[in-house]
């Protein structure tokens, strides 16, 4: 079982999801997931809570020097921006005709996937 499941939370988000940030000092800003760690309860954000990171020189082909990369955030501060709605949504599950799950909009009830 997942970390992440064992503290009661459930990751509601995918990769190539567009999200909102709603806490901390990222807030309001939207993007693009580019990966997604369940057992942390985190996600990568496309340009989103960006980070320095100084680097090396490893040879002549990668030079060193600061480095611009995004950093993680909590699932807790990410909300799914529906398409339709074109607005942050929680998320819901139905089961659909052929018995798979299927995340939804709460607002409107449209599908995510």
């Amino acid at each position: 079982m997942l970390r992440a499941e064992r503290l009661g939370f459930v990751m509601n988000i995918r990769k190539n999801d567009s999200v909102m940030v709603i806490a901390g000092k990222e807030r309001g800003k939207t993007g693009k997931v580019l990966r997604v760690v369940p057992e942390k309860g985190v996600a990568i954000i496309e340009r989103v809570n960006l980070v320095k990171r100084h680097t090396r020189a490893r040879g002549p082909q990668q030079s060193g020097g600061i480095l611009e990369k995004e950093a993680p955030i909590h699932a807790s501060n990410l909300m799914v921006m529906c398409d339709k709605c074109n607005a942050p949504v929680r998320v819901g599950r139905k089961v659909s005709d052929d018995g798979g799950k299927v995340r939804v909009c709460r607002r409107c009830g449209d599908p995510l996937d």
